[in-house]
């Protein structure tokens, strides 16, 4: 129950974070996108189930907050990359911080391109080139320049919810 809260309030920092603060700071109109490094990250160090639920709730939450005419976009993809990502649970590695920057890269280069098959390509819009230049590669750079400091925080409220639930059983 207390890692469910911790989840609940992690996401809705997030959002806050990602749609308040980061619209001033982000360059050239590029955000980086901390919903996706918490999706990752927990589905990197937790595995398939924990990444694709909070995949699920986090983008059913920008889903419903966006306002947009497709509910369930960004719940897909989230959900998508959260249980994909899962797999690398095996991996995980609790003094390892290379890999999740990695990972957290690759999930990021995934939701660009799930994103651009679902609003773009799927609606005849095809310059792929100049998408991955303006949108998905300068992203990527921005999302992970700043998961290296949020993984570390993430990182250290698991193992904490880890050594809690140790002393408990």
């Amino acid at each position: 129950m207390k890692r469910l809260i911790i989840y609940t309030i992690e996401i809705i920092i997030c959002y806050v974070l990602q749609t308040s603060m980061f619209c001033y700071i982000g360059l050239a109109d590029i955000m980086p996108n901390l919903l996706l490094i918490l999706v990752v990250s927990y589905a990197y160090m937790r595995g398939r189930m924990t990444g694709m639920m909070l995949g699920l709730f986090c983008g059913l939450l920008v889903d419903l907050m966006s306002g947009g005419y497709i509910i369930g976009l960004y719940a897909l993809i989230y959900m998508l990359i959260g249980y994909c990502i899962g797999y690398t649970y095996r991996y995980y590695s609790n003094d390892d911080y290379t890999l999740p920057i990695i990972i957290i890269a690759v999930g990021d280069l995934a939701y660009g391109l799930l994103f651009y098959v679902f609003e773009f390509l799927l609606r005849g819009r095809l310059n792929f080139l100049y998408y991955l230049r303006r949108l998905i590669l300068p992203e990527i750079i921005y999302t992970v320049a700043v998961s290296i400091l949020l993984y570390k925080l993430l990182h250290m409220i698991n193992n904490r919810l880890e050594h809690k639930s140790g002393e408990e059983a």
